[in-house]
């Protein structure tokens, strides 16, 4: 039992996993690459173009800007889990590339690493995607403070990526991640401050969305957006990544016992 409780601490062979979906993606990256600058156009142009016409703004900052700020976390968090929930369990068991790996050097905590990495990288194309596209529209500056929001994006991806991959490893099929969706991504979607402010919700909701990670990053995300930086800096840091080290610790011990045990 020692080495299933032992800290799962990947190496730089995890780099492999990394390339060999790079290698895949580039395949499709053209229209992947074209579908991300639809999505946050659609949710800019409509919602912050028509919505914004009845808000003049929101927390002393164009309803625009304010909207993009948050749209930039949730596109890294949908991004992140739909790569480490669906394209990770068709490379887990219809195609067993996992099964394939460990018949190499790599190890069960390799895998688990490369595919996050992976996701946070898909997670940090969709954030530039939608970062070009907000500056496009004059919602924000392309040059400045608000660039500091792109590592944001990274940790969101890396965050969110390693719950999708945990998820993944539990899930008997495909249908198993409506579940999640249902119950934990479209909640915080809607509730941790991408539209509205969250002071505006009942108390023992804003309690429980100060604890989620997608909070978190709009709160770094929104200050450097309006040319001031994140304050409680550290708190807003830590909440994800305390996320992001136990859904991996958590997706490497449910990824070897689903594969080697």
């Amino acid at each position: 039992m020692a080495p299933r409780l032992a800290l799962a601490i990947p190496h730089g062979r995890s780099v492999a996993v990394w390339m060999r979906n790079l290698r895949v993606w580039r395949r499709y990256a053209v229209p992947s690459l074209i579908g991300n600058f639809g999505e946050p156009l659609l949710y800019l142009l409509g919602l912050g173009y028509g919505l914004g016409r009845f808000v003049s703004g929101m927390a002393d900052m164009p309803y625009l800007a304010y909207l993009a700020s948050g749209v930039l976390c949730a596109t890294a968090m949908n991004t992140a889990s739909y790569e480490g929930l669906y394209a990770a369990y068709t490379r887990m068991t219809r195609q067993d590339t996992y099964g394939a790996m460990l018949a190499t050097p790599l190890q069960v905590a390799d895998v688990v690493a490369g595919e996050v990495a992976w996701c946070a990288t898909k997670a940090l194309i969709s954030g530039v995607t939608l970062f070009v596209v907000a500056g496009a529209l004059g919602a924000i500056p392309l040059a400045g403070l608000p660039l500091a929001a792109l590592p944001v994006v990274l940790l969101m991806g890396l965050t969110f990526g390693a719950m999708a991959v945990l998820v993944t490893t539990l899930a008997p099929s495909y249908d198993f991640f409506l579940y999640y969706f249902t119950a934990f991504i479209t909640p915080m979607f809607l509730f941790s401050g991408v539209f509205y402010p969250v002071d505006t919700l009942p108390g023992w909701l804003q309690a429980a969305v100060v604890a989620l990670p997608l909070f978190h990053g709009v709160e770094l995300v929104r200050p450097l957006f309006s040319g001031e930086l994140p304050d409680p800096l550290a708190v807003h840091l830590a909440v994800p990544a305390i996320y992001l080290i136990g859904a991996f610790q958590l997706a490497t011990v449910c990824l070897r016992r689903r594969l080697l045990v």
